[in-house]
Order: C-alpha cells, then structure tokens, then sequence
C-alpha cells in the first residue's frame, strides 16, 4: 500500500530527473543536478503538485538520496573516510561555534525568540532540517517556529546550490577544498550533495565524508541543550522526556549512516570489483538527480513568505558568516589550496 501510494510522486521525479539528465548532456557546465532543482522549483511555483505525489516526493527527496550516499561509499576506503573527516575537525568546529554564537548574538538582536533563533542556529552549524527536528524532540519549541527554521534553512539551500559551484570555480578551488567548504558550510546534506556534484572533478566524496561528520555534532549539542534546559527547569531525569541518553543518541544518528560505513568496509576489503566503481559513480548520480528533482517539486513558495523577513534576515547572516569563516579557517590551516 505504502509502495502504491509513493509510484506517482517518485515516477514523477524520475521523469524529471531523465529530462534534466538530457539536459545536463547537452549543457555539462550546468549539468543535471542544477536542471533538476531548478526545474523542480519553477513547476511548483507555477503549479505546485498534487496532493497524491507528496509521499512519493518525500521518498525520493529523503530515501532515493540517503541510497545515494551508500551507494557513494562503494567507492571509498576507510583511509579516506578517516583522513578527510579527521582534517576537517578544525573547519568543522569553527564554523560550529560561530553559528551557535552568531544565531544567539544576532537573533536576540533581531527579538527572534529563543526557540527559533536556537532552530536556525543548529540548522545552519550541523545539518538543516535533521538538526532542527532533532533538536525540537529536546527543546519542544513551537511547531510555528519549527517552520519558519526549516523555510528559512531551505531558502539558503538553494541559493547554495545555484552559487557556491560558480563561487568555487571562480576562486580556482581543487576538488578537496571545494568538498570542504561545502561540507561545512552548506546546511542540508541534499544542497551538499547537488553543490559538490555540480562543481565535479571529485569534490562529492570529500563533501559526503565531511558532512557526514558534520552531522555527528547533533549527538553532542542536542543532549547538550537537553541538559542545559533540564537544569533550567529544575526538571529531575533529564530533558529528553521518556527516552535515555543512549536512547536520544540512538534516535538521533541517521541508520544510513552505518550502511555507508557498511559499503565503505565491503570497499575496503576488496570486496566491491574496481570495474563497477564507474558504473556504481554513476548510479548514485542518477539518484541524486532524482531527489534534487523530488525537492524541487516539493518547494512551497508560501512557507518561504511566511516566515517572515527577521527569520531570513537572521539566516542570510548565519549563512553568510558560516561561509567566510569556513573559507578563513581553510586558509589558516592550509586546506584551501
């Protein structure tokens, strides 16, 4: 029942993803990825889907693109996963530090209330929309707010998207530098994913492993907030309501995660032929394209107008900042070039 529900919305992004692909041939520099979302976009826009393709677009926009990063792994070894992860750490925590700080300095500037400006600031450090609904399971913010966060972080998605692959030719990035910067400073992993592919030349798998280790920071700062609101409250047993710590942490570490780590080890171990690394590459292209196209589809010009403008203005800044500081600490350690 579940898979009949879903056929028209993931046939849907699919037909779109096969046209945006024949797009991408005839103009590479672009390439499908961009037609994908922006197609995506501009048909929601003049006529938003239909009810019935919903559950399918949200499988594609979140299933199709998880399988893609798995299937990513099949080209990977643990040497690299560890070796781009661990060299990220510096980039990763900075930027971290200056989104939390900056979501707290400027939201109170702008009287964001607490709940939202702490939802943007998370969703913009660690993982988007992930960050924002693993953080709400702790703070228990209004749903109102937890809208407006995930309008606005999904507005800065896209504009990353379209920008940040020319940003990055322009400056003369090397593949890693482009996959670190966007790593660390795109928000969801999809806009990660789409911004890395749509620069080329190798940047996808650097931008995947830092992202991914990105997304870890969700462990430490939701138990942290947890712990932080519970002692404010004076509440006994902790700020994660029926579940444990280990439980929080459990629920909040995605499960695509360790299937990623399951094909890096296959990888590792020769288990995956060298011959198929092409064919699998080009896979996981495909279902990339197919989900850029299911949220794109999904866009709701309506939820970016009611968010307001102090939500957006206090996302641009986070996003702006986020940015720089993720290009000057690459250049203090000498990632950049």
């Amino acid at each position: 029942m579940r898979l009949r529900r879903a056929l028209p919305g993931l046939g849907a992004s699919f037909v779109l993803a096969l046209v945006a692909g024949g797009l991408g041939h005839f103009a590479p520099v672009v390439g499908a990825p961009v037609f994908a979302v922006v197609g995506g976009v501009l048909y929601a826009v003049v006529r938003p889907p239909r009810p019935a393709l919903r559950p399918g677009l949200t499988v594609s926009s979140r299933t199709v693109l998880q399988g893609s990063i798995v299937v990513l792994g099949t080209g990977l070894s643990f040497r690299q996963v560890v070796a781009t992860g661990t060299s990220s750490l510096p980039v990763m925590l900075g930027t971290l530090a200056v989104a939390l700080l900056g979501a707290a300095v400027i939201g109170r500037l702008l009287r964001i209330d607490r709940d939202l400006r702490t939802l943007i600031g998370v969703g913009t450090g660690i993982c988007g929309a992930s960050a924002i609904a693993a953080t709400d399971a702790v703070i228990e913010a209004p749903e109102v707010d937890v809208s407006y966060a995930i309008a606005t972080i999904f507005t800065f998605n896209v504009l990353a998207v379209l920008t940040f692959p020319s940003i990055g030719r322009l400056l003369q990035f090397t593949p890693h530098a482009f996959g670190l910067w966007a790593g660390t400073a795109v928000n969801d992993m999809s806009s990660v994913v789409a911004a890395s592919t749509i620069f080329g030349h190798g940047a996808t798998a650097t931008a995947v492993v830092v992202k991914l280790t990105r997304t870890l920071m969700i462990v430490p700062i939701t138990i942290g907030l947890g712990l932080w609101r519970a002692w404010k409250s004076e509440e006994a047993g902790g700020g994660f309501g029926d579940k444990s710590i280990l439980g929080h942490v459990r629920s909040v570490i995605p499960s695509f995660f360790i299937w990623f780590l399951l094909a890096v080890t296959l990888n590792t171990a020769g288990l995956i032929p060298t011959s198929m690394h092409r064919w699998l590459g080009d896979l996981a292209q495909g279902m990339i394209t197919m989900a850029l196209a299911a949220i794109g589809l999904s866009t709701r010009a309506r939820d970016i107008r009611q968010a307001g403008i102090r939500p957006l203005a206090l996302g641009a800044a986070l996003w702006v900042l986020v940015a720089g500081t993720s290009l000057g600490l690459q250049a203090l350690t000498g990632t950049l070039g």
